[in-house]
């Protein structure tokens, strides 16, 4: 399996031929290395509705026919916004798809579609983390969002092979509850995310690798453009 990290939350997943990409937020990203139209995935996810996650869902979805996997509200309005092939699910809800199982768990921020001209703002469903397994791997995006006590259940109740985690502080957790997040969840790897595209968010993601080797974890920093096997 070939994991390529695209900058803030968005990750793209290539196994046995299935493409799949999180939160595709490219146009606009400083930090992305790809354009949207050099994206070729079978299916997206979203964690929520913020435009730095759905990002250039519709016209990569529209492009390549991919399923976009979203809660109930955000895949409705992923739907309107012209693309045909949506799966709707919700917290705590699982289905098997034929790449594998997705999982929405909780998470705790927001999830809107802000419109500053209109000043207006359009509610789209519950923010979400996704437990992904596949190739017999166990991936956890957390999406964005706080520490939470239910990440301790969420790492005895699943063998996770990967953690992605925020560490930008500001809008998600920063590093400090992330290093008690990794703890709690006991993945093999936990690789940060959502840090460092714009000055609010600057992280030093080297330095939270080596705090969680402290601890006794494996992590592994990795550069926008960066891919790595899992």
């Amino acid at each position: 399996m070939q994991i390529t990290f695209h900058g803030q939350s968005c990750f793209e997943i290539q196994e046995a031929g299935t493409g799949l990409i999180i939160d595709p937020f490219l146009s606009g990203n400083p930090l992305a290395k790809v354009r949207p139209e050099e994206i070729d995935v079978d299916y997206i996810l979203l964690t929520h509705g913020h435009e730095d996650h759905v990002g250039d869902t519709v016209e990569i979805a529209k492009r390549t026919g991919a399923t976009v996997i979203a809660n109930n509200e955000l895949a409705h309005w992923i739907g309107f916004q012209g693309v045909e092939n949506v799966h709707a699910m919700h917290i705590g809800g699982s289905h098997l798809f034929d790449f594998g199982r997705v999982k929405l768990t909780q998470a705790f921020h927001g999830s809107a579609h802000i419109d500053p001209e209109k000043k207006e703002i359009v509610y789209l469903g519950m923010p979400a983390g996704l437990l992904l397994t596949l190739g017999g791997k166990t991936i956890y995006h957390a999406g964005d969002t706080c520490l939470f006590s239910d990440m301790k259940l969420i790492g005895e109740l699943n063998d996770i092979d990967l953690a992605l985690l925020p560490i930008g502080d500001n809008f998600t957790m920063g590093p400090e509850d992330a290093l008690i997040a990794a703890e709690w969840i006991g993945a093999g790897k936990t690789v940060p995310m959502h840090y460092n595209t714009f000055p609010l968010i600057e992280q030093d993601a080297d330095l939270f690798v080596r705090r969680l080797s402290e601890r006794q974890l494996a992590g592994q920093a990795v550069r926008p453009g960066e891919s790595f096997k899992l």
